[in-house]
């Protein structure tokens, strides 16, 4: 493919030399360029590809896109100035896979809280129904049943049209994937053309990045001002911002609540470790799913399957056939009948519906201990916010370390114990060792009470000071209670 080809729709400023030239690959890692490769300067964070252009130059790089033109120009190099790299990126990958997305449903789901649930289990949903389908999500990426793993929450946007690229190629018909506040803001799904997209909630998170949450507002909001009037916005409007998320957009409103009245309506019956029975639109279903926010993603879930081709049968039937994604709210109990829960709860709201789900279903009649610690490197404000809820709404706490990647862990549990009342101070430990601290709750913990090690989920690897070590809390608290069966 030529590089005029793959600039088509870029907003262009000046380009210096030849653009018939051939390309065939796109980079943005400098480690990367070659000859026959174009290199796109994207500015970072924490690294601007600007500075290493005079490097992939000598390295023998054909083509550089940019938003700042060099002093120095190579006369064996192909210079475009673009207004805005990342999005230029984005086109480029578009153009150079051929519009993947074009080819196939693909279904973007944003919020807070439940977007791996939700793309996950709208990919079994739809594998179950007979279909071919693609999964992109925190967890794992998959083409059809085949697992690739997943390093981002939303992958960069050449990883991105090139695992769309494979999902045509292999004939899924539809694609599921989360997209993260630094997806949108980074241009990383600029110009998908997405057939609909879900809001779930908002709530803190991601301010260590956006820095306010008008901002991580607005960026959430973005996904949907850009949907096209062919597409569908399924938002939750119990949730406050949900109105707010399709004020501009173009798609058609779909509304999904539990509290008030929608098009898609929820009303909870019963509530159980074992599962939930709820009315949608007045039909009765039992799914093994547990707690209102999962309520809440069974309702998307549904109104995603309607809106998507399934009729009323086909979306119920295989809507009570989901069970629990890896590492959200998944449980295993002791042979003494001490109830554990692993999730992947790391922010003050999803702890806090995690907490008051277990609360609901025991009553009373049992104690909560909850391991928890808050995650290195990223926003340090919720740190006492999500130790005041847990030790509001735990019989115990035990604070420890998530992956403090590389912050010092000790450092991380006294921001966290700063939100820790006084009254609740004695029944509160700091454990900094994770192994020992799910050892600890374990212990204290008798028939009918619940231990919750919340935070990693589905994780199977601690992050200390920059090292990755094997590390899975499904794993610890089998090990505590003796129980020697593999995870699946």
């Amino acid at each position: 493919m030529t590089l005029q080809d793959l600039l088509y729709k870029c907003n262009i400023t000046r380009i210096s030399g030849n653009t018939d030239v051939v390309i065939d690959e796109i980079v943005f890692d400098s480690r990367q360029a070659a000859k026959g490769r174009v290199f796109v300067a994207i500015p970072g964070t924490r690294n601007d590809g600007h500075q290493f252009i005079p490097q992939v130059v000598e390295q023998g790089i054909s083509a550089v896109v940019c938003e700042v033109l060099p002093e120095e120009l190579s006369a064996d190099v192909v210079y475009v100035q673009v207004h805005n790299s990342a999005r230029s990126l984005a086109l480029m990958a578009i153009n150079f896979y051929d519009n993947p997305a074009g080819k196939m449903t693909v279904i973007g789901v944003t919020g807070t809280n439940g977007k791996t649930t939700i793309a996950t289990l709208l990919h079994n949903l739809f594998t179950n129904a007979g279909y071919k389908t693609g999964l992109l999500s925190t967890v794992v990426n998959k083409i059809g049943v085949r697992e690739i793993s997943a390093t981002h929450t939303t992958p960069d946007a050449l990883q991105l049209n090139r695992l769309l690229a494979e999902m045509a190629e292999k004939g899924c018909s539809h694609c599921f994937m989360e997209v993260s506040s630094h997806a949108i803001v980074q241009q990383r799904v600029a110009d998908i053309a997405f057939a609909g997209g879900i809001f779930t909630n908002l709530t803190h998170d991601h301010l260590d990045f956006h820095l306010t949450f008008d901002a991580y507002l607005q960026a959430k909001k973005t996904f949907f001002d850009l949907l096209d009037r062919n597409a569908f916005a399924v938002v939750n409007i119990d949730d406050r911002n949900g109105k707010v998320m399709v004020q501009n957009t173009r798609a058609k409103i779909v509304t999904y609540a539990v509290k008030r009245p929608a098009d898609y309506q929820g009303k909870i019956l019963e509530n159980q470790f074992e599962g939930l029975k709820m009315l949608i639109n007045g039909k009765e279903i039992w799914c093994s799913l547990v707690g209102t926010f999962n309520a809440y993603n069974l309702l998307a879930i549904y109104a995603t399957a309607r809106l998507s081709g399934l009729t009323e049968e086909e979306a119920l039937t295989h809507l009570s056939a989901l069970t629990p994604v890896h590492g959200r709210f998944e449980y295993v109990r002791s042979p003494e009948g001490i109830l554990a829960i692993v999730d992947y709860a790391h922010t003050p709201d999803a702890l806090k519906n995690v907490l008051e789900t277990i609360n609901n279903i025991l009553q009373g009649s049992g104690k909560i201990i909850t391991v928890v610690g808050a995650g290195g490197d990223r926003d340090h404000s919720k740190r006492p916010e999500m130790a005041r809820i847990v030790t509001r709404l735990s019989g115990i706490t035990v604070l420890t370390s998530d992956n403090p990647r590389s912050e010092n862990p000790g450092e991380i549990l006294k921001e966290m114990a700063e939100g820790v009342e006084v009254s609740k101070k004695r029944n509160t430990l700091q454990i900094l060792d994770r192994s020992e601290a799910i050892k600890t709750a374990c212990t204290l913990a008798v028939p009918g009470d619940v231990v919750l090690v919340a935070g990693k989920g589905h994780e199977t690897y601690q992050e200390v000071m920059g090292v990755k070590s094997h590390f899975d809390d499904r794993e610890e608290v089998r090990k505590c209670f003796g129980i020697n069966e593999s995870i699946q």
